[in-house]
This record gives C-alpha cells, structure tokens and sequence, in this order.
C-alpha cells in the first residue's frame, strides 16, 4: 500500500481550505486517509500552514510520497530538511547533535525571513491606509472649498437684493 502525503480540499466554493493527510494512493482525493497531520489555508497573507511537525517527518522518514504541493509545504516548514540531516547522520556525515543544531540555524533563519514577510505585509498596508486617508482628507478640503465659494456667491448675490436706502435717506434712516 503505497501511502502519499497529499492535499485534502474543504471549504466553499472559490475559497478553498485544505487538510493535509497521509492517505493510501488509491483512494479518492476527498475520501479514506490514513492520518491528519495538518491544515493548509491558502487565503491568508502568508498562507497559514499548522504542521504535526513529528507526525510529517516520521511519515516521510517510513516513505511516504508527498505530493507537489505537500513537497513544497513540507519544505517551507522544514521537514524534508530535518528528513536530509537526520539521514546523513545515520550515514555518518556528522552527529546527530550537529544534525539538529544545524537545522535550528536553519529554521532561525527562516523564521526571520518569514517574520520580515509579515512586517513588510502591515508596513506597507499601513502606508496604503495613510494615503487614502490623505486623499480623503483633500477631497474633502477641495469640497469644503467648493462649497465655501457657492454660499459666498449666493450671499452675494442676495444682498443687494435687500432693502437698498431711498435716495436722500442715509442708511440708518432706512
């Protein structure tokens, strides 16, 4: 029974959510599988990926095939990598203690990376923000104005149409 790591989809229509399971590769896409290991939500910026970590590399350490997309989740969260290290570790490249400090550096590295995705994100959401609300703020100067010289205009033109002085009287008079 040739087991594969793939992409479960649920979720509406054209707003796709998707488990990752480990599943017999003979059965349908959506139906039978074997273990959940993890969620997949395309939706968000970044994506958000929540990972059994363990679950995912003892599946792929006992040969499991993940799919193409799964192969890239699985690398994006770092366990192919962890699957590499550990197995030059067993051919006697270096220790295990070397294997595991190497994948830290790695996974702090990748942590920044990702957290530097995040800000850039809000940073520049920010920005966008800040323009439109300037933008609002001078279109409605520009309306505010507008609407200034309209009243100033009919003021003007209603006050000589007021009560001018006779001739002869002065204004305190009339």
């Amino acid at each position: 029974m040739p087991v594969r790591i793939r992409l479960q989809r649920h979720g509406r229509k054209s707003y796709a959510f998707f488990h990752i399971v480990a599943a017999d590769s003979r059965a349908p896409r959506d139906g039978r599988f074997i273990e959940k290991i993890g969620t997949y939500n395309p939706n968000t910026n970044p994506a958000t990926i929540d990972l059994d970590f363990e679950a995912a590399l003892r599946w792929v350490q006992n040969g499991a095939q993940p799919s193409d997309t799964c192969k890239a989740i699985l690398s994006y969260k770092g366990v192919l990598h962890k699957n590499h290290l550990l197995n030059g570790a067993k051919k006697g490249a270096f220790t295990t203690e070397e294997a595991e400090k190497r994948f830290q550096a790695w996974m702090e590295s990748k942590h920044g990376s990702i957290e530097g995705k995040k800000s850039g994100l809000a940073e520049k959401a920010a920005a966008e923000s800040a323009a439109r609300l300037e933008a609002e703020r001078k279109r409605n100067e520009e309306r505010a104005a507008a609407l200034a010289a309209k009243e100033a205009e009919a003021n003007a033109a209603a006050a000589p149409a007021e009560e001018t002085p006779e001739e002869g009287e002065t204004p305190a008079e009339a």
